[in-house]
């Protein structure tokens, strides 16, 4: 034998011998069934390994392209809103304060507001979900408050808790 041809093992060799032995002997009509048993497998495994993903993709891809268009369209809303923001010229602190309480005003007794210098303690009890929205859409807007920290439980009521809000400075 050459050196630097393969080996083939023994048993597979003995195997292989079997294999042709076997299909020697095969009539002509089996022959022609086992082609066609050996042709209806290689195409279901195309099928499902190749062609069924493929088109489980291209009737997927539409819907996900529709959501991440949507999300897209949500970020760059945020981006504009955000960059909005920054531009606003800064409100002064007395303005800002009378804003947070205006704000916590709204909400009644659901809102107690106690500040101290830069900072704003909102603590809330019952709120829901479409309220505290909203209060903190216009703090952001027009006391240029954001919040810094939020210890908030949800209750069959609503939203209780705290929120911490820095009032001035960059927004």
């Amino acid at each position: 034998m050459n050196s630097g041809a393969l080996s083939v093992p023994a048993p597979v060799v003995q195997l292989r011998a079997r294999i042709v032995a076997w299909w020697r002997a095969l009539a002509p009509r089996e022959r022609q069934g086992a082609w066609l048993a050996l042709a209806l497998v290689a195409i279901a495994g195309g099928w499902f390994i190749a062609v069924q993903p493929a088109l489980r993709t291209l009737n997927t891809a539409p819907a996900a392209i529709d959501k991440l268009d949507a999300e897209l369209q949500q970020m760059q809303l945020l981006a504009t809103e955000s960059r909005a923001l920054r531009a606003a010229p800064p409100v002064a602190p007395a303005t800002a304060a009378a804003a947070l309480q205006a704000a916590a005003a709204r909400l009644g007794a659901k809102a107690k507001l106690v500040q101290q210098g830069d900072r704003a303690t909102l603590s809330l009890t019952a709120v829901d979900g479409e309220a505290l929205r909203s209060l903190l859409a216009e703090v952001r807007s027009t006391a240029r408050a954001r919040p810094i920290e939020a210890q908030l439980v949800r209750s069959k009521d609503g939203y209780d808790g705290t929120l911490v809000l820095a009032v001035g400075g960059p927004a």
